[in-house]
């Protein structure tokens, strides 16, 4: 196209529900890139898609664009192929710092890139660094260096990789637009594919504490990452699994690390199962994207040899020491979790744990102080909650639901709020939803993708 192009004119164009050419949506990138389209325009554009959506063509022209709207990470001649992982968020979703040492110990390496709280849910880089000492921002060169030494570093975004992203995820955050599919996986796919993965698999969160409740919605977003994915040349696939109840017993910072400690230290508690099987299983589709493994359920089998054996472990030490941590607060364990405060939360009744709503949770342990309301804010390394029960259990009036930790007392009342709120004891049991909904992946992704596909 011919002619200057103003911010105004594609806001009012996608407003009206029109198609934005390739060249208007590189403009928009490069202008969140370089910082040369005001936020005030920024964000209205980012409304704009929220309300109308976009084509799978803009789609893949802004992800693209965002890709390589700064500096991508070249692999070449590390020796491994590189795989990765990256959930749409959740609560006590602590995934990462399991399959991570997992793929490392299985012959992979896994150049995570991740990011901080993002509304309701925690952010990786945030409970990371509530080891003392361990560095999330790294140098290309440094990450290379701890990838060749581990098999596996987890960073934030550097300045210069996919800046457009760093501007928009925080645009999103502070104007209401988080929970939308095509800006969902932008955002994750430019960072991801940025990154140079031979292999990438989705954890799609779907229930009460995701993102996009609907499972429909959820799977139409596996479905719109496989494609974008694929596109781009890197192995992709969706596995939607069950977010209607905190991943594990722990949510918060310190307490995320310390549970994936125990596991990887081979201690088992019933309250941690699951987060040990989606781990495994995710692990097990990277490590066969990765071609260290004839199928999934081979991976999986894989990924659980190295998590028993101690070698994941003996990884995941060792890459927070490359990146600077302190290794004896994660030998330390439970006695480095020292909150100012912890109050309990009980049942007012007998019956039988029948519901959670997953976000107000998420929220409760944000206001605890683990998560923050603005960019930049800090957060609190030992905020947080232990969940006692899951889904289903038998309860007695009086029994903990839920122990509170917090540095600051007057922070209780709304997270405790929040809980009476979220958590329901009902007089007849119910089942636990399945762990892992649906496999999408480039087989079957036009199914989903068919049903609510823009002209």
């Amino acid at each position: 196209m011919s002619g200057p192009l103003h911010a105004v004119d594609l806001i009012r164009k996608k407003r009206d529900g029109e198609e934005l050419h390739g060249d208007e949506i590189r403009f928009l990138v490069e202008g969140a890139a370089r910082e040369t389209i005001p936020e005030e325009q920024l964000s209205a554009w980012l409304m704009a898609v929220f309300l109308r959506g976009l084509t799978l063509g803009e789609l893949d022209t802004l992800t693209t664009a965002m890709r390589y709207s700064g500096e991508v990470l070249d692999h070449t001649g590390l020796g491994r192929r590189t795989v990765d992982k990256h959930s749409t968020g959740g609560v006590g979703d602590k995934t990462s710092f399991l399959v991570a040492p997992i793929v490392a110990a299985a012959g992979l390496a896994d150049p995570m890139i991740s990011g901080r709280a993002l509304g309701h849910t925690g952010g990786t880089l945030d409970k990371l660094e509530s080891i003392p000492g361990y560095r999330t921002q790294l140098s290309p060169a440094e990450m290379r260096r701890v990838l060749e030494q581990c098999g596996a570093s987890i960073v934030g975004q550097t300045k210069n990789l996919v800046p457009a992203d760093r501007k928009l995820y925080s645009l999103r955050d502070r104007t209401a637009t988080v929970e939308n599919p095509y800006l969902i996986c932008a955002s994750i796919m430019s960072k991801k594919l940025a990154a140079g993965l031979d292999g990438l698999v989705i954890d799609v969160k779907t229930g009460s504490g995701a993102f996009l409740r609907e499972e429909k919605d959820a799977q139409y977003l596996a479905a719109l990452m496989v494609e974008t994915g694929e596109r781009a040349g890197t192995r992709t696939v969706s596995v939607l699994t069950d977010m209607s109840q905190p991943l594990g017993r722990m949510a918060g910072n310190w307490v995320e690390i310390e549970e994936s400690m125990e596991l990887l230290r081979g201690e088992r508690d019933p309250l941690s199962e699951d987060l040990r099987e989606v781990s495994l299983i995710l692990a097990g589709w990277m490590i066969y994207l990765g071609d260290a493994a004839r199928s999934a359920e081979a991976g999986r089998s894989m990924a659980e040899e190295k998590l028993v054996d101690g070698s994941a472990l003996q990884i995941f030490r060792s890459m927070v020491e490359a990146q600077g941590g302190d290794v004896q607060a994660l030998d330390a364990g439970a006695a480095f979790h020292k909150p100012r405060f912890r109050r309990e939360f009980r049942a007012t009744r007998s019956g039988y744990f029948v519901s959670a709503d997953c976000t107000k949770i998420g929220w409760a342990v944000q206001r605890l102080g683990a998560g923050r309301e603005r960019a930049g804010e800090p957060v609190e390394a030992h905020a947080g909650i232990e969940m006692h029960v899951k889904l289903g259990a038998k309860v007695d009036a009086g029994q903990p639901l839920v122990t509170l930790f917090a540095e600051d007392e007057a922070r209780f009342a709304e997270p405790e709020q929040l809980l009476t709120e979220a958590l329901v004891v009902g007089d007849a049991p119910v089942a636990a939803p399945p762990l892992v909904r649906e496999i999408i992946s480039a087989d079957n992704k036009n199914k989903f993708l068919k049903a609510r596909q823009r002209p």
